[in-house]
């Protein structure tokens, strides 16, 4: 029996391009789109890039200065999770940050680090705008949600976004025999 190589191989290369050409507009069309129409529908968001892998879903945000930044991530965790499912999310913002915002920033970290350690987050808010107040184009913001506090920094032109994983401490019961 003679094999012939001809039809061999155009079996093969029609075949790899059919299952991979399939692949990868299944991940194209059911995946990335819906998650990306959900993130340009934000308001404040310029542009984004995804990366779907198997464990994670990775948004890399280009934002404006004064967006939201845990309603953002709210909004897609919520109309995001039939594509994110569970899947970890993870977030890179670009950083448009001005030379006055990061000199701000590096003077805010160390309350804001204590803060973190010692989780008291309410403390966050107050020392950024202990140090906003010395500055008169400044805003500064912090909110928290269950798994991150949300720093945003702005001076009207520039902006920088700062995520800080938290561990929520955990409840104890105490049993008084």
């Amino acid at each position: 029996m003679k094999l012939r190589i001809v039809p061999i191989v155009l079996t093969v290369v029609i075949s790899a391009s059919v299952l991979f050409g399939g692949w990868f507009i299944y991940r194209h069309m059911v995946l990335q789109n819906p998650l990306a129409n959900v993130v340009s529908q934000y308001e404040g968001v310029k542009s984004s890039h995804i990366d779907i892998k198997q464990d994670t879903v990775t948004l890399k945000l280009d934002l404006e200065p004064n967006t939201n930044l845990q309603g953002l991530v709210q909004h897609i965790k919520e109309e995001g999770k039939a594509v994110i499912g569970q899947r970890e999310l993870k977030f890179v913002v670009e950083d448009h940050s001005s030379e006055a915002l990061d000199l701000w920033w590096e003077q805010a970290m160390l309350s804001v680090a204590e803060a973190m350690d010692t989780k008291r987050y309410t403390n966050i808010q107050s020392s950024l705008e202990q140090l906003a107040g010395e500055s008169s184009n400044l805003t500064a913001r912090a909110t928290i949600d269950d798994t991150n506090v949300y720093v945003s920094l702005s001076d009207g032109k520039s902006g920088k976004f700062i995520i800080l994983p938290r561990q929520p401490g955990k409840m104890e019961v105490w049993n008084h025999a």
